[in-house]
């Protein structure tokens, strides 16, 4: 838990206090990294943006403390997932009675349903895995500053074009390279399962050990079929996660006779430096590691 603590105290950033454009901008607080992301892309120097649950944290089960609580009072613009991924995030702006702008970056999206019906209220959080859905989260993001700040509309406006004509190119890229793999290839192994939307949109099968939330326990079942699954289709794609705990995937693995391909960023950044440091670079690394490893390279 002190652990956990220290990442949390850490991970809460934002434009220093004696920075004067910080002062004159919009305060934004986003519940996760990947919003975050996002929030700065379309905020630009107009935002003051913060981040609760930062880059390699979990924000399925996050504890909040109460200077994240003191961060959203004196906030313009909240963000959150919705679908019941950061449910926390809603109990904090209930509890400092947040009078701004609160932004539900998946208003609008028809959500999938989580198989097995694990949490989130059977609902399968993770949109931004699908980059046209992520869209649709950036498009919500503008229009919650251009809210909270109607002056900063064409500034708000033109960011949030150019990040989006970055994003469609992004899609367009991802499907080209997983055309590149032939279908029957196309199955890889994670987890858990936050990749459902990746696979609906361009093609790919995935299977977890675990349902779609991070702390779900996978069942003896679930782990001896997947470990058929592997052997019978001898797949060449099974990933750990950069959160959660990997010691059922290496078993997984070891028992399967499948060799683990890396790690893929599936509901939290990597740290600035890392190869998932934005959400571009999140999906780009992603589709990159996925590809290689059911194309069978290496």
């Amino acid at each position: 838990m002190l652990r956990r603590s220290l990442l949390a105290a850490a991970a809460f950033v934002g434009l220093p206090r004696s920075d004067t454009r910080a002062q004159s901008a919009v305060s934004a607080v986003a519940s996760f990294s990947i919003l975050h992301d996002m929030l700065r892309e379309v905020g630009g120097e107009r935002a003051a943006a913060q981040v609760i649950v930062g880059p390699d944290m979990d924000a399925h089960h996050f504890q909040p403390r109460p200077s994240h609580a003191e961060a959203l009072r004196g906030a313009r613009v909240a963000i959150r997932n919705g679908a019941g991924f950061d449910g926390w995030f809603d109990r904090l702006l209930a509890s400092t009675r947040f009078a701004g702008v609160a932004v539900t970056a998946t208003e609008g999206l028809t959500l999938r349903r989580a198989s097995g019906g694990h949490s989130h209220g059977g609902q399968d959080p993770h949109a931004w895995q699908d980059v046209r859905l992520a869209i649709r989260y950036v498009r919500n993001i503008e229009a919650g500053l251009m809210r909270a700040d109607p002056a900063g509309l064409e500034h708000y406006r033109a960011r949030a074009a150019d990040y989006v004509r970055r994003l469609e190119a992004t899609d367009a890229w991802i499907r080209e390279q997983v055309a590149t793999v032939p279908e029957a290839r196309r199955v890889v192994i994670t987890g858990h399962e936050a990749f459902g939307y990746f696979g609906a949109a361009y093609g790919v099968r995935f299977r977890a050990p675990q349902g779609v939330s991070s702390n779900a326990e996978p069942s003896a079942q679930q782990v001896a079929a997947l470990i058929r699954l592997i052997r019978a289709e001898r797949v060449s794609s099974v990933f750990l996660e950069n959160i959660g705990n990997p010691a059922t995937l290496r078993r997984l693995a070891e028992e399967a006779g499948a060799r683990i391909r890396g790690r893929l960023y599936a509901d939290a950044l990597s740290a600035t430096g890392g190869p998932a440091a934005s959400y571009e670079a999140m999906m780009r690394h992603n589709t990159s590691a996925m590809v290689s490893a059911m194309r069978g390279d290496g």
